[in-house]
């Protein structure tokens, strides 16, 4: 009867054990996912305002060593990210490509329309509409250049969607973080539940209260890390399935980060697995006989 007892213990102390570790894993493989989704709309947010930009068309007359030297002073500024030059020769093959047709068939004998011109394209950060505007009016005094186009509109779109965006991001993540300590956290203080009366026969026996946290918060340490093991293997999973499946994600990637995230959900694991068990000790290490039962 004692072995049945025993093995029976053993048995409950095991699952509350098991079911600790999942908990942890999944609400860390949430978090996880929640931050995977903030890099990639932060990464797609910043491609889309690196592709805003602007039209530099030059005057006719103007030579050709005047454009790229303008060109080269425009690589220069911190604000932009890249520029082209279009000659003339290269719009009329563009155009002609568009169309499906020779442009140049229906002019005749008339010279080519179409003016040389720069691409501009902008760091992520002076992508709006003050900091074009601002360059857009520094250029401006330059005699070669005839006209300058931006969609000021879409810019205004982007701008107000990728704020709002964040900031719904951002509210998310601190909910979900708080939700996450907390299910956390009960999810230890049912596991330490469940050997309140081990606490009690060790402080009976004279054991101290530093003696006795030691190896519940040594175990929730390890909890949290081993569950964080498991979820980074989820993600790892995940995303490798995602790549799969969607190749293009891969353009607003960075490893740097996605380490980063892995590591720190690490972290965060063993923080919380640490912190949760210290607290959640505290209440039965400080407990009546009569509370024990409650």
């Amino acid at each position: 009867m004692k072995m049945s007892e025993k093995s029976t213990s053993k048995s409950r102390v095991a699952g509350s054990y098991f079911l600790s570790l999942m908990s942890i894993t999944l609400v860390l493989f949430l978090l996880g996912v929640f931050a995977l989704l903030m890099m990639h709309a932060q990464k797609l947010s910043n491609h889309l305002k690196e592709n805003i930009g602007f039209e530099i068309v030059m005057n006719s007359n103007v030579k050709e060593a005047n454009i790229l030297k303008l060109q080269q002073e425009l690589e220069d500024m911190p604000s932009v990210k890249s520029t082209e030059y279009i000659p003339k020769e290269e719009a009329i093959r563009r155009l002609s490509e568009d169309l499906g047709e020779d442009f140049l068939q229906w002019l005749g004998n008339e010279e080519n329309p179409l003016l040389p011109s720069i691409d501009v394209r902008f760091n992520a950060d002076w992508a709006n509409n003050d900091s074009i505007a601002a360059i857009q009016a520094q250029l401006r005094k330059n005699p070669d250049i005839k006209e300058i186009y931006y969609q000021k509109s879409l810019v205004d779109v982007i701008t107000k969607n990728v704020n709002h965006i964040g900031l719904a991001l951002m509210v998310a993540s601190l909910v979900l973080l708080i939700i996450a300590i907390i299910l956390i956290r009960n999810t230890i203080r049912l596991s330490i539940y469940s050997k309140r009366f081990l606490v009690r026969s060790m402080q009976l026996v004279g054991a101290t209260s530093s003696y006795i946290r030691r190896p519940f918060i040594k175990s929730g340490i390890l909890q949290g890390f081993f569950g964080a093991l498991l979820a980074d293997a989820f993600l790892a999973l995940l995303l490798y399935g995602l790549n799969k499946r969607l190749p293009e994600l891969t353009l607003v990637q960075d490893h740097t980060i996605i380490i980063g995230i892995f590591v720190g959900i690490i972290i965060l694991g063993i923080l919380l697995g640490g912190l949760s068990t210290r607290l959640a000790l505290r209440k039965y290490l400080n407990a009546d006989v009569d509370r024990l039962y409650a």
